[in-house]
């Protein structure tokens, strides 16, 4: 089975795809006058502002819920894979892929607001197959998009994360600071196999809770989470930089040094550094994969280049604030493995021996600071990461099962999905982490090969938004959208909200 998987994610995730993210962020950024730059303080005050109604959340809202499907493990473990296996250099290319992957987040989630619709509830929807239905006029291709998406967010991604939160609650039980050691037998399962499976059914249980609430719950509990559990990680990650003072000037060097094969050590590991940075960087950003336009859509906002904008800053916010804010930890603290682009090859760099790559290198750099606490303190933020993002995948799988639906209000198949994603909450928590994440990989890889192709044929609707929405900033106005004028065809919602007003006054 394990062959099989890994088979399967290696021709996903082949150096097609590497090239594919890095050149469409590249061809979005050029084609929107790089608006990742030019409108940056637009994006921050888009951020704290917006409309809200009954149908739809508000943008910062939007924000937190699309931020937390964002900041998940990948912020944390992902990080330190990318570390492992391409070296300080990675890191460099998670830069490139946040800072190009900005400009793709404002176009494919300002595409996901021109479409939108409303379901059953009269709740707002949208994401890709929407987008590539009313845009492309593919309905089959749609439908593979929202079938690859609810079996990619329902059934695959969500056990990376649960896996995540079992294993650092581990090593922080092994670090002596949550429980005793983990020795003996439980019910005739090792202890630490026990304890991994009663994580994933709590887990599951409030899972459980949250997901019933229905999607105001998910926005409401993200709004809270999310901004909390990210200033407490980053200023974790700032107190251990200034205690490592010393070592931040050779860090920076190790790092650009190594992403152009440049240093002494990582120098021939440039090629690894591309590919994991890259690959690292779309699991953490989400940028380019289709899943922050489901968030985007939700937003209730007055023209759809005011959520592409704030989407934008999201991916900004993730990669730049929080991924760096752990890699700069482990860097700085030294508490990293590195290993040979041999197979059997001897580590190039061993800075922490007898530990598996992922979240324990956060974990021991942490611990540097808070002897004994320290990995207890990262497997609350891993929690929290987590969780948050297990809600998003809900959401998401929800959204595109909503459309498969056709809109229509079919509370079995709600109830199938839900108790499908609590079932593979368990599963991931249970089973090992290499499984977890070639599944979470597969799914990542499958959505963005779909979206980031739609989004290349599809793009003008979005182009001509961002030229509408700055033309009517310069005239001093508040944007509003009008899809007619645009020549935008099939935004109905729009269509119909522009009449409703015209009526009204």
């Amino acid at each position: 089975m394990e062959e099989v998987v890994s088979f399967i994610n290696g021709i996903i995730w082949s150096k097609a795809l590497i090239f594919l993210c890095l050149a469409a962020g590249l061809y979005f950024s050029a084609r929107t006058r790089f608006m990742q730059i030019r409108g940056f303080v637009e994006m921050c005050r888009l951020t704290v502002q917006g409309e809200k109604s009954e149908a739809g959340v508000s943008s910062f809202q939007a924000l937190a819920m699309s931020m937390a499907g964002r900041m998940g493990i990948g912020n944390i473990a992902g990080v330190a894979t990318a570390i492992a296996f391409g070296g300080p250099g990675a890191i460099f290319w998670m830069w490139v892929m946040g800072f190009l992957g900005a400009s793709t987040s404002y176009v494919e989630c300002t595409l996901a607001q021109i479409y939108k619709t409303k379901d059953a509830e009269g709740r707002y929807r949208g994401g890709p197959a929407y987008y590539i239905e009313k845009a492309m006029g593919l309905k089959w291709y749609a439908l593979a998009f929202a079938v690859a998406t609810i079996i990619a967010a329902g059934f695959l991604m969500p056990g990376v994360q649960a896996n995540a939160i079992a294993d650092s609650i581990i090593n922080a039980c092994r670090g002596g600071a949550l429980c005793g050691p983990l020795d003996g037998q439980f019910m005739g399962l090792e202890s630490v196999q026990a304890l991994k499976l009663g994580i994933g059914v709590v887990v599951s249980l409030l899972l459980a809770v949250v997901i019933f609430g229905g999607v105001k719950r998910i926005a409401n509990f993200a709004e809270v989470v999310v901004p909390f559990m990210a200033a407490a990680f980053i200023l974790m990650a700032i107190v251990i930089m200034i205690i490592n003072y010393d070592r931040v000037p050779d860090m920076f060097h190790t790092v650009f040094s190594s992403a152009f094969g440049a240093h002494a050590a990582f120098g021939a590991m440039m090629g690894l550094a591309v590919e994991w940075g890259v690959k690292r960087g779309i699991y953490a950003n989400e940028a380019g994969q289709g899943t922050g336009p489901h968030a985007a859509a939700a937003s209730e906002v007055s023209h759809p280049a005011k959520q592409g904008y704030v989407q934008a800053f999201a991916i900004y916010f993730d990669t730049m604030m929080v991924c760096t804010a752990t890699a700069f930890l482990i860097l700085a603290a030294g508490t990293y493995n590195v290993y040979s682009p041999v197979p059997g090859g001897a580590p190039v760099f061993a800075g922490l021996a007898g530990v598996a790559e992922g979240a324990g290198y956060a974990q021991a750099a942490v611990e540097t600071v808070l002897p004994g606490w320290g990995a207890g303190f990262v497997a609350i933020a891993i929690f929290f990461f987590a969780f948050t993002t297990i809600m998003a995948y809900y959401y998401m799988a929800e959204t595109n099962l909503t459309y498969v639906n056709n809109n229509a209000k079919r509370p079995l198949t709600v109830l199938l999905l839900r108790l499908g994603i609590i079932g593979m909450v368990i599963f991931g928590a249970f089973h090992n982490a290499g499984m977890a994440w070639a599944l979470g990989d597969i799914g990542v890889g499958l959505m963005a090969w779909l979206n980031i192709i739609a989004i290349l044929i599809v793009q003008k609707p979005a182009m001509l938004a961002l030229r509408d929405y700055e033309r009517q900033k310069k005239l001093g106005l508040d944007p509003t959208f009008d899809p007619d004028a645009l020549g935008i065809k099939n935004a109905d919602f729009w269509r119909t909200r522009k009449l409703e007003l015209s009526r009204s006054e």
